[in-house]
């Protein structure tokens, strides 16, 4: 690991806000980030982990304590123990985007519906990333981490990282701490190996955003070029001539409520089931069985509401700004607030805190942000 003279951090995010902090270490190895880890956490300093800066909004003032940039980079190729597929394991710095065009290259079929999410592909399990229909969760299969509370590298299957929408037991949400402190060093994948042919796409999420209309397999680099089109249209793909992709992408979750609450919102709400758990065991003490297994209950599933349809409707329109602020709604999609060019993160905060209090007032529903915070508060 090396120390370097600390960058601005407004240079190294895409919402480009945030000083520079107190301290500034890269680590271009997993062994070097590890030891960087392990001096911070023996120190007591205060400190976060920087990848591509793009779930990142941070402060204004300097942060108090160490940032360790992630620059590790590299994919191993591996067999699988499941016939058709091959796994990949990547290095936690590794540009996420990159990772996936190499998927699509090698006809390995999994994670192409993400194609143009910004960030490196550690920050990818922590969050559950997922576009269009497609999740990490249903590819992943292991993560190779650091744990704060041991200094121990261990190797964790997806199943013990509490993954489920946009989050994991390794997620700082506002507010609160993660259920686990640790960083993640390496992620293990599990692709479908379809080759050139492509594959037959199902979810109709996908379908809906790719416009098909037929049920034939479809080429992996057709799909990457349609999603890629289509996030471009949003302003999500990163351009540096388009004001509206300084954001941090979506800004604001979709709302996850109950069948109840989502009843009460206007029919034109757009809404989609969170499926509840079909493959749920049921555990039957053995002194107390009868012979008889009991029917499954059947419990209502909670509702993910579009926070997007919501912001719209509370009157907030894309392309908004509040008087002399250099912050506002992308032009292009109501979730993404911009830095129209030297917005400070107070400004941003700003933005939000008004955006909040509209939904609020309208729907009695409070959005909470997607990105990480540090030195912010809404």
């Amino acid at each position: 690991m090396s120390e370097i003279p600390p960058i601005r951090l407004a240079e190294l995010t895409t919402l480009q806000t945030g000083a520079a902090p107190e301290r500034m270490v890269d680590a271009a190895t997993g062994d070097e980030l590890v030891a960087a880890l392990r001096e911070v956490w023996a120190a007591g300093e205060d400190w976060f982990v920087l990848g591509g800066g793009s779930n990142l909004f941070a402060g204004d003032l300097t942060f108090e304590g160490t940032v360790i940039r992630i620059r590790t980079s590299g994919i191993e190729r591996l067999p699988s123990p499941h016939p058709g597929r091959v796994r990949v394991r990547v290095q936690a710095g590794h540009d996420w985007d990159a990772l996936v065009a190499y998927t699509v290259a090698e006809g390995l079929a999994g994670i192409e519906a993400m194609s143009g999410i910004p960030g490196t592909v550690g920050a990818a399990p922590v969050q559950n990333v997922g576009a269009y229909g497609q999740e990490i969760q249903e590819t992943l299969v292991e993560v190779e981490l650091v744990d704060e509370s041991t200094g121990e590298v261990t190797t964790v299957p997806a199943a013990e990282l509490g993954l489920g929408f946009r989050t994991s037991v390794l997620k700082h949400h506002y507010g609160s701490v993660p259920q686990r402190r640790a960083v993640i060093l390496s992620v293990t994948l599990d692709l479908a190996e379809v080759g050139e042919q492509g594959r037959i796409v199902r979810g109709e999420q996908l379908r809906r955003a790719l416009e098909l209309d037929h049920d034939g397999p479809v080429p992996l680099d057709w799909v990457r070029e349609r999603i890629l089109a289509t996030r471009a249209a949003k302003g999500m793909v990163l351009d540096a001539a388009d004001p509206d992709t300084r954001s941090a992408g979506s800004f604001f979750q979709n709302a996850i409520v109950s069948e109840s609450v989502a009843r009460a919102l206007p029919a034109q709400c757009p809404r989609w089931p969170v499926a509840p758990d079909l493959d749920a065991v049921t555990v039957i003490p053995l002194e107390v069985y009868d012979g008889q297994v009991p029917p499954p209950r059947q419990e209502s599933s909670d509702v993910k509401v579009s926070a997007a349809w919501l912001i719209e409707n509370a009157g907030i329109r894309r392309g908004f700004t509040l008087p002399q602020s250099r912050a506002g709604v992308s032009t292009k999609h109501a979730l993404a607030l911009t830095n129209r060019g030297g917005a400070t993160a107070g400004e941003i905060a700003e933005l939000a805190r008004f955006i909040q209090s509209r939904v609020h007032a309208e729907f009695g529903l409070l959005l909470q942000p997607e990105p990480v915070l540090v030195g912010v508060d809404l």
